[in-house]
């Protein structure tokens, strides 16, 4: 298993949670979600999120399509928050 640091990339718009790019939490051990300095994290966000954190948390061929992603999006497209993601020993 990875941890995982989600880092804001950009915010398009106004981000109701207060994400501001630079902002940080983490996925650990592929059970919890650390806090990191992130203020908040909506409940729009998390749901659409988790299924991709979820997969890019696990040991994985090389060939496997999430060891490609590198950002994630909330899905506010009128105020979309990017998340850089990073995977850590």
């Amino acid at each position: 298993m990875f941890d995982i640091k989600c880092t804001v990339k950009s915010v398009k718009g106004f981000c109701a949670a207060g994400c501001k790019p630079g902002d940080y939490f983490f996925i650990k051990d592929g059970l919890m979600i650390e806090q990191g300095n992130i203020k908040g994290l909506c409940l729009y966000a998390l749901p659409a999120l988790l299924p991709y954190l979820t997969a890019y948390c696990r040991q994985t061929p090389d060939d496997d399509w999430i060891n490609d992603k590198k950002e994630l999006q909330c899905p506010d497209n009128d105020n979309a928050v990017i998340f850089g993601l990073e995977r850590m020993k």
